[in-house]
């Protein structure tokens, strides 16, 4: 889900990669796309906040700071693919163009499950 500066809905997002065949499918980039159709300032989504179960990828995580979004909240980690500490941290990587405010670990248990149960349906 992606919210304005004022707490207000903009888009949401799900992962689409299997339904399309499109590995670039990811909820976040689904959510940044459908965000910037109605967003007031074009492709700067500055001072939204993007609210995730999963961490984002290296590739979604890129795509958030060149969105200028504020702030990221996700809840599970993901040790193999996550970009915003587990495996690698692209949004507070030294000399970053823009960096937002990253929340992690938020309900963290509830998150895990809700993944468990999504990629058993996709299996």
């Amino acid at each position: 889900m992606l919210y304005d500066a004022h707490g207000t809905e903009l888009a949401s997002g799900v992962n689409r990669r299997e339904e399309l065949q499109d590995p670039t499918a990811h909820a976040e980039i689904e959510a940044i796309r459908a965000a910037v159709q109605v967003h007031g300032d074009g492709w700067r989504l500055t001072g939204c906040e993007l609210v995730v179960t999963l961490e984002p990828c290296a590739m979604c995580a890129g795509a958030l700071q060149a969105a200028r979004i504020g702030s990221v909240v996700f809840g599970a980690f993901e040790p193999k693919t996550g970009a915003c500490g587990s495996l690698v941290d692209v949004l507070r990587a030294p000399g970053a163009l823009y960096i937002p405010e990253v929340r992690a670990g938020i309900l963290e248990g509830d998150c895990q499950a809700l993944l468990r149960n999504f990629f058993n349906t996709l299996r």
